[in-house]
């Protein structure tokens, strides 16, 4: 049964501070918003849109598919257009989202991707949500052959190499700070396959963040990444001046998941007690604020970028 569309002027309740994970796409926040309402016209058009861009396409039907209502609305989308191959894409994607939230069965999940997959099989975007669903519940080698997948259509695909990276740290968890630990050298190997504008350069900062998050919930980092020497080392230092250089030369500010990459670096400057740089990244970041990395371990991301901004601008 269809969920009626939310009554006007009753917002959903919400914690005390939002992540919204569409950061600064203001057509997916718009088309995320007609898509609770039921108009699923709103989301086809924005999808027609994107196109071939897989980052933003990956980007847009992931955000889409958070939502609790998603699901029953991309169904009538396909009731209503069943040649729709984006209304089959959202499905797959939002399934995965309620498996992984335990109102749905993962097997659902990966049938209704798999369905998705034979009707596109040059786009990325089903393979991601198949790779999203493993990163939490599969063996290690179907994250890396979903991977493969992934990259076979978009070699560069952001979403993906996050996703891959956060899996690969979590190996040998009782390891200790290894430096040839294999999430550095996929990250390194992955930032110098691509091209120079790529953001993937920024992977070996998010594979630092990644693998601190593992050995903190382990015991053998402190709780507090201040009073950790995660970032202090002369390799950590080295990875965060290249990635800050790229960020300097490049920036492309054009990519849907630039915050994402912005809330990494800012992180890794803040820890790594670089003040200045912190605070240019802080100021291009604005409002738009990620969990990960201002979480880990297991903090509360909202405050630890409150004191870390502050603190890089002067303002605490």
């Amino acid at each position: 049964m269809t969920p009626p569309p939310p009554p006007l002027g009753r917002s959903r309740k919400r914690g005390p501070h939002v992540f919204d994970a569409a950061l600064d796409d203001a057509p997916l926040a718009t088309a995320r918003t007609a898509l609770t309402q039921g108009r699923w016209s709103v989301v086809r058009g924005l999808l027609v849109d994107t196109g071939d861009d897989w980052d933003r396409r990956g980007h847009r039907i992931s955000v889409l598919a958070q939502e609790a209502s998603t699901l029953a609305w991309a169904q009538d989308w396909k009731i209503a257009e069943p040649e729709s191959v984006d209304a089959a894409v959202l499905i797959g994607f939002a399934t995965v989202q309620r498996a992984l939230h335990g109102k749905a069965r993962p097997d659902a999940a990966r049938a209704a991707c798999r369905t998705a997959t034979g009707l596109v099989p040059d786009d990325p975007t089903p393979w991601l949500a198949l790779l999203t669903l493993e990163r939490a519940l599969g063996t290690e080698d179907d994250v890396v052959r979903l991977f493969d997948e992934v990259r076979h259509r978009h070699a560069e695909h952001h979403q993906a190499h996050h996703l891959m990276i956060a899996r690969l740290a979590e190996r040998r968890a009782d390891a200790g700070q290894d430096p040839m630990h294999e999430v550095y050298d996929f990250a390194a190997w992955a930032a110098e396959q691509a091209p120079a504008d790529s953001p993937l350069a920024i992977l070996p900062v998010v594979a630092h963040a990644e693998r601190y998050r593992v050995l903190a919930a382990a015991g053998s980092e402190p709780a507090d990444p201040l009073s950790s020497g995660h970032w202090v080392g002369r390799r950590a230092r080295q990875v965060m001046k290249a990635a800050f250089d790229w960020w300097l030369e490049w920036e492309r500010e054009d990519h849907p998941r630039n915050r994402v990459d912005l809330n990494f670096l800012a992180h890794a400057k803040y820890c790594g007690g670089r003040g200045a740089e912190a605070a240019a990244l802080f100021h291009r970041i604005g409002n738009h604020i990620t969990p990960a990395p201002w979480s880990y371990p297991d903090r509360d991301p909202f405050e630890a970028f409150r004191e870390a901004r502050g603190a890089s601008l002067g303002t605490v």
